[in-house]
């Protein structure tokens, strides 16, 4: 998958489609782009950090304000359905009444959510917090990227800038988990919702002085769309998320998983006749990006069920705290920012079809390798090493995904391509990460051992991840375009 806009048989110029409409145009000269680079990354990494201290901090939580066992599951569940059932809407809405007024407006209700959630008293008020939160994460993540690709041009500038962008999205998390886990274990697991409020504040008040708004453009909501695709998608992942613990024979699990997939179908046919729709059904004439948002679903669950699973074992199996635990991923911390940085130049190398199959196929070994854990395994041979290879496959494919994803858009679509960016980042997350769990749930093991038990699951799960892994790479290799030079795929 390259980065040059191929949606024919030659590469467009700069700022042009191949039909002859302006795309992006890089900010004016009187912008400060570096300002720009650093707001959206900056907003970007709140993001992100959020979702790691969550993790982090959920042991607290369950206890500090009496959540039961699966009661506690809804402090990620309403934020992941929140977020991923209306980012399609969120990224409409910056098309059509401004990326800047609605990169500030998520800004606004992401800060006031994460004040809430610090001064939750009760399970209900933190829960319906956390979906405030993930409707204001809805609107601010797809402005944050469609920015970005209308602030830089397409080519070696955007690359570098998508190159920061995916170093902060794998990066991020580690950081998140150390810091949720030394936050949680010296102070409280509150203060970290309370970081994000002066964050916030100070982010508004510089993305109005240096991000550049775009036009408001002539238009309306879809609002049949917005409706079927955010209950379609927030039904298919109740239905998942709730087969982990009642399982599949459950009616409830199968009625949400049969409503979702029928509101699915539904929003496809809409969208087809509709004059303005929400998701343009035309992103998915590139098979390019096509299957860079099919293979980002694949990696993202791989990787989320990582991060999932790897602190459950170190926390349940090998005794660590939060704080250990969160230290104990800096093998993937490290190597990921390394490779991160370094994919601009490697992308003008070998293009970025290539990279990303071989970043895919390093991450596949190192969950393969994940996949033998038991609970006698020691640390720096059977879990840092394998950590090592899943920092270096994400460093390398997130920002070859990214860069696939929204290669070629018309201007007015950027913000759509932008929002399946997210929306298949964040759903192939859920999604992925509620299969997971169900696969480890029923993996059955001869001993009573509660660790033994638990060490079973997580090395199940890994293995599931690696198979997810592998079929990313087959849609990679399937889907990337053929006879582009490295040069020109830069």
């Amino acid at each position: 998958m390259t980065s040059t806009a191929t949606t024919g048989t030659r590469p467009c110029q700069a700022g042009q489609t191949q039909a002859g409409q302006t795309t992006a145009a890089p900010t004016g000269p009187g912008t400060n782009t570096t300002a720009v680079l650093g707001i959206i990354l900056a907003s970007y990494l709140m993001i992100v950090l959020d979702i790691s201290i969550v993790i982090a901090a959920l042991p607290k939580i369950h206890d500090g304000l009496g959540f039961s066992v699966a009661g506690l599951s809804w402090v990620q569940n309403a934020y992941t359905l929140a977020f991923g059932g209306l980012l399609l809407l969120g990224a409409r809405a910056g098309d059509l009444l401004g990326r800047r007024r609605m990169f500030v407006t998520g800004l606004a209700l992401f800060t006031a959510a994460s004040l809430a959630i610090g001064l939750a008293p009760s399970p209900t008020w933190l829960i319906a917090a956390r979906a405030v939160q993930g409707v204001g994460a809805a609107v601010l993540a797809p402005s944050t990227l469609a920015l970005l690709s209308t602030s830089f041009r397409e080519g070696p500038e955007r690359t570098r800038a998508l190159g920061y962008y995916a170093a902060v999205a794998g990066v991020g998390a580690s950081v998140g988990l150390v810091l949720g886990g030394v936050v949680t274990d010296l102070v409280s697991w509150r203060v970290g919702f309370f970081l994000n409020v002066p964050l916030g504040i100070a982010l508004m008040l510089t993305a109005r002085r240096f991000l550049p708004e775009t036009e408001r453009r002539p238009g309306r909501l879809d609002l049949p769309g917005a409706l079927s695709s955010t209950l379609g998608l927030s039904a298919l992942v109740y239905g998942l998320v709730r087969s982990a613990e009642a399982g599949w024979s459950d009616p409830v699990t199968d009625s949400s998983l049969a409503a979702g997939a029928l509101l699915v179908v539904l929003f496809v046919l809409h969208e087809r006749r509709a004059q303005q729709p929400i998701l343009p059904l035309r992103l998915f004439a590139s098979r390019e990006r096509a299957g860079a948002y099919a293979a980002r679903v694949l990696f993202l669950g791989a990787m989320v069920g990582f991060w999932f699973f790897t602190t459950q074992y170190l926390q349940g199996v090998l005794g660590y705290s939060p704080a250990g635990a969160g230290v104990a991923f800096l093998p993937t911390t490290l190597v990921n920012f390394a490779a991160a940085v370094t994919v601009p130049r490697l992308t003008g190398r070998f293009g970025n079809g290539r990279l990303l199959v071989t970043g895919l196929t390093i991450a596949l070994l190192g969950a393969a390798w994940l996949s033998q854990l038991t609970v006698h395994t020691p640390y720096l041979t059977g879990i840092a090493l394998p950590m090592i290879l899943i920092g270096l496959g994400q460093g390398l494919c997130l920002a070859p995904l990214t860069a696939a994803g929204i290669v070629g858009v018309n201007a007015e679509d950027a913000g759509a391509a932008s929002g399946m960016v997210n929306v298949a980042h964040q759903l192939g997350g859920s999604l992925g990460l509620a299969v997971l769990v169900t696969v480890a749930a029923v993996a059955g093991h001869a001993t009573a051992d509660a660790r033994e038990l638990l060490a079973h699951r997580v090395a199940v799960s890994f293995a599931a991840g690696a198979l997810m892994l592998a079929a990313a790479a087959v849609v990679a290799v399937v889907t990337r375009p053929r006879g582009i030079a490295p040069q020109r795929a830069a």
